[in-house]
């Protein structure tokens, strides 16, 4: 799967480093702006039932 990535990316291999790293890094904030909430919000982890 990263080599398909990596050499779908365009440019020398510097530049490929750099894009691979920003969309690593855009991966990482759509998880915590948009799927994390919403498992949180759906999944109920924090409503217990001990008591």
């Amino acid at each position: 799967m990263y080599a398909t990535i990596w050499r779908l990316l365009p440019g020398p291999r510097w530049l490929k480093a750099i894009e691979a790293l920003v969309l690593a890094l855009a991966v990482v904030a759509a998880l915590f702006t948009w799927v994390f909430p919403w498992i949180a919000q759906n999944y109920g982890m924090f409503e217990t039932t001990v008591g």
